[in-house]
């Protein structure tokens, strides 16, 4: 079903100003038609078992155009997506005609021939452009797919002539920076075409990622492993450290050069041995002993047949294709090579900094790019028919006015209109407090002589005086404390803290803060599993060095945290204004998420994170997990947890919700109507299913942050940090052609160029104008509960988020949290049938809820 029909609707609220988006308007594109091709490269004698890199099969495809283009191609330009399509503004050969080509190819000064085969697979209508960007409501997103993707690979095969490119992203090392870890941290920039209100564009934005450094292999492997030189990395030979590498070197590709042939021989990490390559062995026939086959070690067999005596045959050997093992010593990391795995926090932090960049820095790096790509004079651009204006678009904006923000009795200033997006907590209460802290404890996970007795009750007595001034009450100032064991079993650690409280019969502990030496991922997961699953207790971490000196701020922080996850409120909209917004419907604040494993993470589930108002003003959450199979983006028992959370709104409003507002993330606009029609079916049967004949009325909104469109003030106009100003609302002309959809920046930025939030209206049954649903969505942003700023998205949303994140926690002790490669079948880490013993188990296919500790299970235990 199409997601056409809500139609355009603008807003006029707010104070109007012109601001600069990093689109090219496309002044001229060709309406003739594009022809696309299947394309098939393969070597002249055979098949590849598995197709090569992309940058490779792009090198074999511009060679076989240099020289077939003119001859064959009757000066037709194909331009290639470096797997198996092709496009060109042109037909090249007959609609039911396979052309061959052969071409020779050299790299690293090995030469093979190839044959490459171009048959015609479709014909592109481009005139459904037109019909889209001038509101024809029987085109949608995915008629418009085809054309927008073939002019994609026009404009980015300008990119690709002297660039790296991944997808519609492109990078260059001209302005690399050399991090931690054997890494390299490249700038470069993205190119897309989007539709917008009777005209296209050209979107170009700035882009960073990491690549790894090319160079000898042992040197790259010994800065992953943080170590000064190759001889110590005798000491990084253990499992845990073997298994470290595998993860780091698998998948990368790497050039040999002591088999003393030309060139150099190239071969992909499949994994890496389990043992050292001194005591590695296998069984192999001397070429000078014929027929007479021995058990050797990989270090003696480099020996005898290659006259190489290894200096480092401590380590373990690198796995390649047919199972085939080569030293780490005797390897290159070949140039070019994208690194897809995690960052630590050292390296994450650098990251941060090299793409951290101010909007005028941003903008004049966009106006660089396009300046080196010269659309203009390319060839290629000119024979698809496309011409670009010669600077950014500039587009009308408007300023929506801030809301008035509540606090409670007892604030000298119960009630301020926020200005910049920001206030703080001095001389305010909380809008109302929740249960007060009686039964807590202290968990102390690091050293008594760093942190001893004195200055943790000293920070606790601090931490206890700003909590009461703030209206949050915290009757026990003397909480025991306990000094655990980092390295030792947390779990029982943490059962021995909350023994350690006092209870009357009946009652529970409450909290537990637990002291952090650092910030390893792996002990904070553990401590939210163990209170999750086991304990059923609230738990606030902080990490040690917020105790040597107690900073009163730092305190007001924690206090706003304990008192939302105690069932308090800290900061409000005007309940009159809130009422107005919503035509004084009772309203549940739904916010879903899905959040998908990383790449390469085969065992791993997706997890949809759920999360539902419980009160009128949108203000306390109730949180629901479902675990769903790998990658799949619709969320499966939707209906459940909507019943779930409207009967929590019930329990605690004693009222029916009549209204429905549900904002959703992690959809692409490609699957928007897949998306709203199965999941609003979910919630109206949500509804029915409690009462025949309950039907709310529904609002449904998908909510996009990553998206490359980025806007520029005019500098009268900007903030500090030369953004736009929060409330700064987009609706037009760069929008989507007869939906309902507007870019809002809800939160000014610390640092960087600011990243507005698109919303997409999908289903509106209060027909809700756009000033309405604009200015709801952005003074939701003011009640964020742990923070004295708006925020960037609205907060359903954002607490989804952090209900998905805190899923790995309720996971850590399912096999799934960590994968971990045990194949001993295979005899190498990372091989054929690597798996996790436990996921085997449970094979993360089902969908299913997956369960909090009761005494957690309506709290907002996430925050």
């Amino acid at each position: 079903m199409s997601i056409q029909g809500l139609g355009t609707q603008y807003g006029r609220a707010g104070r109007p100003l012109r601001v600069t988006v990093n689109h090219i308007e496309l002044k001229k594109y060709s309406e003739a038609g594009i022809f696309q091709y299947d394309v098939d490269i393969q070597p002249e004698n055979g098949q590849f078992k598995k197709l090569p890199e992309a940058q490779f099969m792009r090198s074999v495809f511009d060679q076989c155009m240099r020289i077939h283009r003119s001859s064959r191609l009757g000066g037709v330009h194909l331009v290639y997506d470096a797997r198996k399509i092709a496009v060109a503004p042109k037909r090249v050969c007959g609609s039911t005609e396979t052309l061959r080509l052969e071409v020779a190819y050299t790299e690293n000064g090995r030469a093979s021939k190839f044959v490459v085969q171009i048959r015609e697979a479709a014909v592109i209508d481009t005139s459904v452009l037109t019909r889209f960007i001038h509101g024809d409501s029987s085109t949608d997103i995915a008629d418009i797919q085809p054309a927008l993707n073939a002019l994609d690979l026009a404009f980015g095969s300008v990119a690709h002539q002297d660039m790296v490119g991944f997808g519609r992203s492109f990078f260059t090392r001209a302005q690399s920076l050399p991090i931690a870890g054997g890494l390299e941290l490249w700038r470069g920039f993205s190119l897309s075409v989007r539709p917008g209100i009777e005209r296209l564009f050209l979107n170009v934005n700035t882009a960073v990622t990491v690549f790894y450094t090319p160079g000898q292999l042992l040197e790259t492997l010994s800065s992953a492993l943080n170590v000064r030189k190759a001889e110590d990395l005798r000491g990084k030979t253990g499992r845990d450290d073997i298994r470290e590498m595998g993860a780091y070197l698998r998948g990368l590709v790497l050039f040999l050069r002591h088999r003393g042939i030309p060139g150099k021989r190239k071969f992909t990490v499949k994994g890496i041995t389990s043992t050292a390559l001194d005591r590695e062995s296998f069984e192999w026939e001397d070429p000078a002993n014929p027929g007479h086959a021995e058990t050797i070690t990989v270090a003696e067999y480099y020996r005898r047949r290659y006259n190489i005596s290894l200096k480092y045959p401590f380590l373990p050997g690198l796995v390649g294709r047919r199972n085939a093992i080569f030293p780490i010593e005797l390897c290159e990391v070949a140039e070019n090579q994208h690194y897809r795995g995690s960052l630590n926090d050292r390296q994450t932090a650098e990251m941060v900094r090299f793409a951290c960049q101010g909007p005028s820095d941003n903008r004049n790096r966009i106006s660089d790019a396009l300046r080196q790509l010269n659309f203009a004079g390319s060839p290629v651009i000119s024979s698809f028919g496309l011409s670009l204006a010669s600077d950014m678009a500039q587009v009308e904006s408007r300023v929506l006015p801030a809301p008035t923000v509540t606090y409670g009795r007892g604030s000298r200033q119960p009630s301020l209109s926020p200005a910049n997006g920001a206030w703080n907590m001095r001389d305010k209460c909380v809008s109302s407090p929740g249960v007060p802290l009686e039964h807590w404890a202290v968990l102390v996970l690091a050293r008594r002589s760093e942190l001893p007795d004195s200055r943790v009750q000293s920070f606790i007595t601090t931490l206890v005086n700003t909590c009461n001034q703030t209206g949050y009450q915290i009757k026990s100032t003397r909480p025991p404390i306990m000094y655990g064991n980092l390295s030792g079993d947390i779990s029982r650690e943490m059962r021995r803290a909350c023994d350690a409280i006092r209870l009357p019969p009946g009652k529970a502990p409450q909290l537990l803060l637990v002291v952090l030496q650092s910030t390893n991922s792996h002990v904070y997961q553990t401590v939210k599993n163990c209170a999750y699953t086991r304990l059923g207790i609230q738990t606030q971490c902080m990490q040690s060095k917020h105790m040597q000196r107690p900073n009163p701020q730092y305190c007001a922080n924690l206090c706003l945290k304990i008192n939302t996850k105690l069932g308090g409120t800290n900061q409000s909209l005007t309940p009159s204004h809130l009422q107005k917004l919503l035509r004084s419907k009772p309203t549940l604040f739904l916010g879903c998420d899905v959040t998908h494993p990383g790449p390469g993470e085969v065992n791993k589930p997706s997890i949809a994170s759920v999360v539902g108002s419980t009160d009128f003003m949108g203000l306390r959450y109730s949180a629901t997990l479902i675990q769903l199979p790998s990658r799949q983006e619709l969320v499966g028992k939707l209906q459940e947890a909507i019943v779930r959370h409207l009967k929590l709104f019930y329990k605690h409003t004693k009222a029916k919700p009549h209204h429905i507002l549900f904002y959703r993330d992690g959809v692409s606009e490609t699957q928007f109507a897949q998306v709203r029609d199965r999941e609003l079916i979910e919630i109206q049967r949500a509804c029915s299913s409690i009462e025949a004949d309950y039907k709310p009325q529904i609002t449904f909104l998908a909510v996009l942050k990553r998206h490359n469109t980025r806007f520029f003030p005019m500098p009268r106009d900007a903030d500090r940090s030369g953004n736009c100003v929060p409330g700064t609302v987009i609706d037009r002309s760069i929008t989507m052609p007869s939906l309902f959809d507007f870019y809002l920046f809800s939160h000014a930025a610390i640092q960087g160029t600011s990243r507005p939030t698109h919303y997409f209206v999908l289903h509106n049954d209060p027909k809700f104008t756009a000033d309405e649903i604009q200015m709801l969505t952005y003074h939701l942003c003011f009640t964020y509960a742990i923070c004295t700023r708006s925020v960037s998205l609205v907060p359903p949303v954002y607490y989804a988020h952090r209900v998905a994140d805190r899923a790995r926690c309720h996971l850590v002790d399912m096999g799934v949290g960590f994968e971990e490669a045990t194949s001993t079948s295979s005899g190498y880490y990372g091989g054929p049938g690597t798996t996790t013993s436990r996921a085997t188990e449970d094979p993360n296919r089902a969908t299913k809820i997956i369960k909090t500790h009761e005494l957690l299970d309506e709290s907002m235990y996430f925050m």
